[in-house]
């Protein structure tokens, strides 16, 4: 599975951008998929998740209500719609995908991943 994300780039903040991911490989439709974020001197952290018929979606607290992720199997993309951002969501947004096991917020338990976008929002 190969994933090429793109979408980043330059906002104010309280303005809005959508990041996505396009996915090549097998068996797509059948993994969940993720998006990370990792701003500079911090570690990766989890974002949003959602399972291969979208009756699973998962948000970190700090962009609940502001985030919405989604994905079009026929396509083999998952999109990242961020409203409302915040200089703190500064990133590069990375998306994922084959969650091994059931910790979805943490890094490691996934397998492919994409090589990222930057999304700076300024001040």
């Amino acid at each position: 599975v190969q994933l090429q994300a793109s979408g980043g780039g330059v906002v104010q903040a309280g303005g809005s951008l959508s990041v996505s991911c396009a996915a090549s490989g097998d068996s797509f439709s059948t993994y969940r998929m993720g998006w990370f974020r990792q701003a500079p001197g911090k570690e990766r952290e989890f974002v949003a998740s959602i399972n291969w018929d979208a009756s699973t979606i998962n948000y970190a607290d700090s962009v609940k209500g502001r985030f919405i992720i989604s994905r079009n199997n026929a396509k083999r993309t998952v999109n990242l719609q961020m409203n409302s951002l915040k200089p703190e969501d500064t990133a590069v947004y990375f998306c994922t995908t084959r969650l091994l096991a059931n910790d979805f917020a943490i890094a490691r338990a996934w397998t492919y991943w994409g090589q990222g976008t930057l999304v700076t929002v300024s001040s």
